[in-house]
């Protein structure tokens, strides 16, 4: 049985339940009891918290409670960024509580990603917010993990008080996922798209593209964005779990995989979902019209024979809380798009998972959502780093991962790992990224902690 906790506060409310239980018992192993009942608080001598405007008492643990999650409706928030201990915080307060700002306020701010919800943000080119709105990318922490950072904080408040209490951590993890957008560059294209690529190369007068489609086509070589059995030795030779995301769209725009239906795509998702979990990668266009998610979800799982419970959207395309709520109603357990496509870090100002908050709503959802920290379009396209630079990028991050115990969840692609081109000299740095990933000392911990359901 868990240790518990005994939280005092005036009106509990669902912002309140939602964030105490993710502090505390999904970081700590602690169940939080709430109470709103003074006298009940004052007698209990065991582990308790008082969480409002004012002390009970001179010696007992406090902080104190900003208005922001009695509230029940989003609005602007005139918020104050300072640093503590090294640290950004928000919400900042001096009424003798035991940190000077409210922990669980700046968490919720930044996992309910409540900032989304607000008039008059700015979208870039296909319709997603933007990192500069962000308070984090404005303030410079957006490669913290403040939220998992605020936690330890939290942890050493408390066992300063209650010293006993048997706190049950969770050790740092490695995920890498994959995007499969494009499954491969010249096969299985049927007749219109590969005379197209034919006619598009020599237009161009691309000689060594068209040298290697027709070996290739000719199948006198392997397809350059085949780099799945390159892929499978990784997974072996260092253990790893990898998540695969695969579209079930149309041809479009944006949509340019082979299609589902044609066996060489059926095959391959079903080799790998012999042997790792699969997700679906729904379409550009989709989060606007659920029929057409229900559509692309229905047929993975036709082809994988399984119920399809992983989403991460193509193009990282979203919006809060309409895409979620989709996802939702079609019965979708785990997102894995929280993240930047422009920049590296926290979105969510954690690296850890966690279940959304429908503002919408005031309640906590049945999605968990797991933050990834990079992406490899993002390094290479976006940002303009070499492979050496974004390596140091990497390995920052790396660390602030593990400084927490955190979850480092990374995006890669199979066609940026062909070695050609534009991305040359990026399959040997990915390596060393799953070798400082998996390699490096992790914090010694003394109890197991599982993501996810």
């Amino acid at each position: 049985m868990p240790q518990k906790l005994l939280v005092y506060t005036p009106k509990i409310t669902n912002r309140i339940r939602y964030i105490f239980d993710f502090l505390f018992k999904e970081m700590m192993g602690l169940k939080v009891v709430f109470t709103s009942q003074a006298d009940e608080f004052k007698q209990t001598t065991s582990a308790k918290l008082n969480y409002s405007s004012r002390r009970l008492s001179d010696k007992e643990l406090f902080f104190y409670a900003s208005p922001f999650l009695f509230e029940r409706r989003t609005k602007p928030q005139h918020i104050k960024v300072e640093w503590y201990e090294g640290v950004p915080i928000f919400f900042i307060n001096r009424n003798n509580s035991d940190l000077p700002f409210d922990p669980f306020a700046a968490s919720f701010y930044l996992l309910s990603r409540y900032e989304e919800y607000l008039p008059d943000v700015k979208l870039d080119q296909h319709g997603r917010y933007m990192p500069e709105n962000s308070l984090a990318y404005q303030h410079g922490f957006l490669q913290k993990p403040v939220v998992d950072i605020w936690a330890q904080q939290l942890a050493k408040v408390l066992l300063r008080y209650f010293p006993e209490l048997p706190l049950d951590f969770r050790p740092y993890w490695f995920m890498p996922t994959y995007d499969i957008d494009i499954a491969y560059s010249y096969s299985h294209k049927g007749v219109l798209r590969t005379v197209a690529g034919w006619l598009k190369a020599l237009y161009k007068q691309d000689k060594a593209e068209l040298r290697q489609r027709w070996a290739v086509l000719r199948q006198k070589e392997k397809d350059p964005y085949d780099t799945y059995e390159w892929q499978y030795e990784l997974q072996k030779n260092y253990q790893l779990q990898p998540i695969y995301f695969f579209p079930a769209s149309n041809y479009g725009i944006y949509d340019k995989n082979v299609l589902i239906d044609k066996p060489a795509l059926q095959s391959l998702i079903q080799f790998i979902s012999d042997v790792c979990p699969i997700g679906i990668h729904p379409s550009y266009e989709s989060h606007k019209d659920p029929q057409i998610l229900a559509i692309e979800i229905r047929r993975l799982s036709e082809v994988i024979k399984k119920e399809v419970i992983r989403s991460r959207q193509h193009y990282l395309k979203m919006t809060i809380p309409n895409t979620y709520q989709n996802l939702i109603e079609l019965d979708i357990k785990e997102d894995y798009t929280m993240g930047y496509a422009s920049q590296i870090g926290f979105r969510a100002g954690t690296c850890s998972s966690f279940y959304f908050y429908d503002l919408t709503w005031e309640i906590r959802s049945t999605l968990r959502i797991f933050p990834f920290a990079l992406m490899d379009v993002t390094l290479n396209n976006y940002l303009h780093l070499s492979p050496e630079q974004a390596l140091e990028q990497v390995q920052n991050l790396i660390q602030e991962v593990k400084a927490v115990n955190g979850l480092f969840c990374t995006i890669w692609h199979n066609h940026s790992l062909c070695d050609e081109g534009e991305w040359q000299g990026w399959r040997s740095m990915y390596e060393q990224i799953i070798q400082m990933a998996t390699h490096a000392k992790h914090t010694e911990l003394k109890a197991p902690y599982r993501y996810g359901l």
